[in-house]
């Protein structure tokens, strides 16, 4: 079950940023962002189109020139951990806690790539699915929002996805999180590995996530 959610979210992820086609990408404003980046997207993909049908590992270059600059990974990746850095935070030992730190910035390099080849693979189910974005509202002092989008396909319920945006010091919002019909990305992927930090370790679910981003992107029916 949780695999489908995750799949879901991943899937509408990947349709909500390849619809819209725009110029340029500005920060300042989350409801602006996403078309952007979803109009970049889209243009990347039709470009490249000839050389993705030949190698389909290009989406993941894909992904990470036009999806991950957008992304605040480094956050999300700290979600995932959750109660994991808090227990490293409370390690009295300074050398023991350090180890812990090191290996906490190494899961968050390692997330990154899994990122990437996930929503690489989910390029490929990808089709023309249309994006419908819900009217921006104010921000006044928020850090952070959410952006409510529809995805509408013919013959099919409506998709309810909400991007869960930050925004940096330096004024720039990036996407964090995934919400789709209830369902956080995050959530779900927080609770498939809970059980395996808990039981083997960070270093387990470090191999475990890296072997994963190597796997190659394999298109369906080829």
């Amino acid at each position: 079950m949780l695999k489908k959610i995750t799949a879901l979210v991943l899937t509408s992820f990947i349709i909500l940023f390849t619809n819209i086609a725009t110029a340029q990408v500005s920060l300042e404003n989350p409801y602006v962002a996403i078309k952007e980046i979803a109009g970049n997207t889209f243009d990347r993909l039709a470009k490249d189109q000839s050389v993705i049908n030949n190698d389909p590992n290009h989406l993941k270059v894909v992904v990470e020139e036009e999806l991950l600059p957008y992304i605040d990974y480094k956050y999300a990746a700290l979600k995932v951990l959750g109660s994991y850095i808090s227990k490293v935070k409370n390690i009295e030992d300074k050398t023991e806690r350090k180890k812990e730190y090191v290996k906490i910035k190494r899961f968050i390099g390692v997330f990154k790539g899994y990122l990437v080849t996930t929503y690489a693979g989910v390029f490929t189910q990808y089709t023309d699915q249309v994006v419908k974005f819900d009217p921006a509202q104010k921000l006044d002092n928020k850090t952070k929002v959410k952006v409510g989008t529809r995805i509408v396909e013919q013959g099919k319920p409506d998709i309810r996805i909400a991007f869960k945006m930050k925004k940096s010091k330096k004024g720039q919002w990036r996407a964090y999180d995934m919400v789709a019909e209830g369902i956080s990305l995050l959530d779900a992927k927080q609770s498939e590995l809970h059980g395996i930090l808990r039981k083997e370790g960070i270093d387990h679910v470090i191999t475990l996530l890296e072997n994963k981003s190597k796997l190659p992107i394999q298109v369906k029916g080829k």
